[in-house]
């Protein structure tokens, strides 16, 4: 009953002018980082090892206002996936490189966490009439997953897939023609991931990026969604040169230097929340103690 009535208030949160609901995002975000103790400890972990040119009080500083942007996202929901189409068009921009969305050479869109993530994939079925493929794992609460999965899904021919669904159907979709939206920036331990530089700390990270690319035949586009005041800028890029080569290991390695570049455009805004240093490599402890 919770989670339903969650859903309902989030969509009423939705019908907000967007200054308001932004607004309100700004004072939930100081609270939750005054109160989510835990996960403001692992941020300024994030940022302490990827940051340490800056100084504790602009690190702090830095932490604080990534739980604003991550408390306006998360609110801003309430209309990317209820209001009418008109509304969300008006508010999500797609620039970039448009072109190499067009046409049918099997494409992957790498879209990596940044809070803005879910805005960017639903502009994506907006601008495009192509099939869209995404991974996604599947929230524990029913009616929280499916209203994640409706509002992925709620415009264009959009496919969801569980990360237990296997790599047939993605790579089946690639060959046809398709778009895949790859989020694989984010530690998914120490099965099938390598390690390799982020910001100099060596991660683990699944090559996926690589491996879907050159199983896929598919080309690979970057995509990185930005908060603005007046909603969202999704930028994509050209296709990558040079990508994937027989090396995965190093695709892989240059796939967190292009991350690195764009975090360093809006380092507010991506998700530091998460422990992207929780595997480490044998012998080593845990950066987070």
């Amino acid at each position: 009953m919770s989670a339903r009535f969650g859903v309902w208030l989030m969509g009423l949160l939705g019908r907000l002018p967007l200054r308001w609901l932004r607004a309100l995002g700004w004072l939930l975000g100081q609270l939750l980082f005054v109160a989510a103790v835990p996960r403001r400890r692992i941020a300024l972990r994030n940022l302490e090892l990827c940051f340490p040119q800056l100084t504790a009080a602009q690190r702090k500083a830095l932490a604080r206002r990534n739980f604003v942007v991550f408390c306006q996202t998360w609110l801003d929901r309430g209309w990317l996936w209820s209001a009418p189409e008109s509304v969300v068009r008006a508010r999500v921009k797609l620039e970039g490189a448009l072109h190499e969305l067009e046409g049918d050479t099997p494409t992957i869109v790498f879209a990596p966490h940044f809070y803005s993530m879910d805005a960017g994939g639903l502009t994506l079925p907006l601008n495009t009439t192509r099939a869209f493929t995404s991974i996604f794992s599947t929230h524990p609460n029913p009616d929280i997953d499916d209203w994640f999965m409706g509002g992925r899904q709620r415009f264009g021919d959009v496919r969801m897939l569980n990360r237990a669904d296997g790599v047939k159907p993605i790579i089946s979709s690639l060959r046809q023609g398709g778009l895949l939206y790859l989020l694989p920036d984010m530690d998914f331990g120490r099965n099938d991931s390598v390690f390799v530089p982020f910001f100099g700390v060596p991660a683990a990270t699944i090559p996926s990026l690589s491996r879907f690319a050159r199983l896929g035949r598919a080309k690979v586009i970057g995509m990185y969604t930005r908060l603005t005041p007046e909603g969202y800028v999704a930028q994509i890029t050209p296709a990558w040169k040079d990508f994937p080569t027989a090396d995965a290991v190093a695709d892989t390695a240059r796939m967190n230097r292009e991350l690195e570049y764009w975090i360093n455009t809006m380092p507010e805004q991506y998700y530091w929340v998460h422990k992207r240093f929780k595997t480490r490599p044998e012998g080593e402890e845990s950066v987070y103690r």
